[in-house]
């Protein structure tokens, strides 16, 4: 029985990294508001703001006369490594600044190893409890 448990996670966990890798679940929006995004990262709406006079490649298109901020997959993308940063890692915002200039590929390939690694624990975690259950 502990090994189909285990089989079944592994097949499960070689899906999501065909899936990470092939990108099928594409998303088809093309922008976000900056609520959206503030809940993606569970931050408030005012971190963003800041983080775009912080940070100079974080520039989201404004529209209209309200300047509403609307965010690309490209802005999620830079936002996501300054969150592994700042948030994530403890960085302060120099030393993320710093990070991100120079050294933007090993910054973006970090998060994207944590974000991998996070969503293996949360595997292994659902692995362990059914495996509690059984026993």
């Amino acid at each position: 029985m502990i090994i189909y448990v285990i089989c079944v996670f592994f097949v499960s966990l070689q899906q999501n990294v065909m899936n990470m890798a092939l990108n099928l679940n594409k998303n088809l929006k093309l922008y976000y508001s900056i609520s959206e995004v503030a809940q993606m990262f569970e931050l408030n709406e005012s971190t963003l703001r800041y983080w775009e006079q912080e940070f100079p490649s974080l520039k989201p298109k404004v529209s209209g006369p309200a300047k509403v901020r609307q965010y690309q997959e490209k802005d999620i993308e830079q936002i996501r490594v300054i969150h592994n940063l700042v948030k994530v890692r403890g960085f302060k915002l120099a030393a993320a600044k710093k990070i991100l200039n120079q050294n933007r590929k090993g910054a973006d390939k970090k998060a994207d190893v944590l974000e991998a690694l996070i969503g293996v624990r949360s595997e292994l975690q659902a692995l362990k409890k059914q495996l509690d259950f059984l026993q």
